[in-house]
């Protein structure tokens, strides 16, 4: 099992940056994939981005339309920690943030295996 602790998120203005970051406690695969998905009020939990460790080595990343050249992903595989930078933020970013962990290269809401505590980001007008 493996659990994740988030930190970052909170109140920024439109066109402002935030940074999020999860670490990874506890026994995990030689292929996994970390991500954050986010969740309005109202709405569904969708996948916003996802990166993908094989064996060591960061894999693939995927990135939602809307975030495209807004948002980055990276991971630090020493330290079990997956971050996303996020830049020129609107207010259709605006939700819940939560970190994901699964096993194998894909992860959609239902390879996750663990979730983050959520982290709330609002982005004002």
């Amino acid at each position: 099992q493996v659990q994740l602790v988030e930190s970052g998120g909170g109140l920024v203005q439109a066109g402002g940056s935030l940074n999020l970051s999860c670490s990874a406690d506890g026994r995990k695969s030689r292929i996994d994939t970390m991500g954050w998905f986010r969740q309005a009020p109202g709405k569904e939990r969708v996948l916003v981005a996802s990166i993908t460790r094989i064996q060591g080595n960061t894999g693939n990343t995927y990135y939602t339309d809307s975030v495209k050249g807004r948002f980055t992903i990276s991971r630090d595989n020493a330290k079990n920690t997956v971050y996303l930078q996020m830049d020129n933020l609107n207010p259709e970013d605006t939700a819940t943030y939560y970190c994901a962990y699964g096993t194998g290269v894909r992860l959609s809401v239902k390879d996750v295996l663990s979730w983050g505590q959520g982290t709330q980001v609002t982005v004002s007008s």
